[in-house]
């Protein structure tokens, strides 16, 4: 958890930002577009939560971005096949949890650094992407699996509404519940929680799971937002999940990720350009965070 005075920080940072980009384009502050942003935010967020439960514990995921994409490809090829919506959504999900499981036991029993293990669980389910689509999309899906991630309640994008509740959902998890108490526990000293008679090894491999199951929800919004199985979606998506987590904080972090985005695509800026705006962002929030702690 990042201390107030950052989250205040970051806070004024997305007021600021906001304030800029409604001067430059007078299409920000619409509704539509803000609802968009929402929207851009929800799958990066939806991930972005699970990554805290693993950071918390002291534990990082650099396979999330594989999973996604692994994830909406064992769904949309269920679905391909003709199973049904809930073994599809099942089979996407399944992947998730497999990847947490494995990385989880792995840093948890045997305890390999979760850097290694997670770099090497992200090439093996990138390659297993492209192997198993042959570097194709999978297309001709049923005409209902669109609207997962196009949908929308009230005028509100399903996405941006499943966003929310997960959101409320780790809240809660986190601030009322004995497992919450745990991950901060075992992020703090893991000798001490185990001495406390917390079960150190379950904790860690619960944090994982979550993570990757998480992850493989936002790979299956994304491969409905694309009404297709990409092999290469989520590429380089850890990137913005854990920054967002570590630099800047989940909520905060995410919305000022997806504000950025938005209001450089609303002012037409170059997709490669777009790349060196974020990262510059990212390291000066990084340093005037550093220069305040000081």
């Amino acid at each position: 958890m990042r201390p107030r005075g950052s989250e205040a920080a970051i806070a004024l940072a997305v007021v600021l930002e906001c304030a800029v980009l409604a001067l430059l384009s007078p299409h920000f502050f619409t509704t539509e577009n803000l609802l968009n942003v929402s929207l851009q935010a929800s799958i990066t967020a939806i991930i972005a939560v699970g990554m805290t439960f693993v950071i918390l514990t002291g534990g990082i995921d650099l396979s999330v971005g594989s999973v996604v994409a692994v994830a909406g490809i064992a769904t949309t090829s269920a679905l391909q096949s003709g199973r049904s919506y809930a073994a599809s959504l099942a089979a996407g999900i399944g992947v998730g949890v497999l990847s947490g499981a494995a990385a989880g036991a792995l840093v948890s029993v045997l305890r390999i650094a979760p850097f290694i293990v997670t770099l090497a669980l992200m090439t093996v389910w990138r390659g297993l992407a492209f192997v198993t689509t042959e570097g194709r999309p999978v297309w001709s899906l049923p005409a209902g699996f669109a609207s997962l991630g196009g949908a929308r309640l009230a005028g509100v994008p399903l996405p941006s509404i499943l966003m929310l509740l997960v959101f409320a959902a780790a809240h809660v998890a986190l601030r009322h519940t004995r497992w919450g108490r745990h991950l901060y526990a075992v992020g703090g000293n893991p000798e001490a929680a185990r001495l406390a008679g917390i079960r150190v090894r379950r904790v860690i491999a619960s944090a994982y799971v979550l993570c990757g199951a998480l992850a493989a929800a936002g790979g299956i919004l994304l491969a409905s937002r694309m009404n297709s199985g990409q092999p290469n979606a989520g590429l380089m998506l850890e990137l913005d999940v854990i920054a967002a987590v570590v630099v800047l904080g989940t909520f905060l972090g995410t919305m000022l990720i997806a504000i950025l985005r938005n209001g450089l695509n609303l002012l037409n800026v170059n997709s490669y350009i777009q790349q060196v705006v974020v990262g510059a962002v990212i390291l000066m929030a990084v340093l005037l965070d550093h220069l305040r702690g000081r």
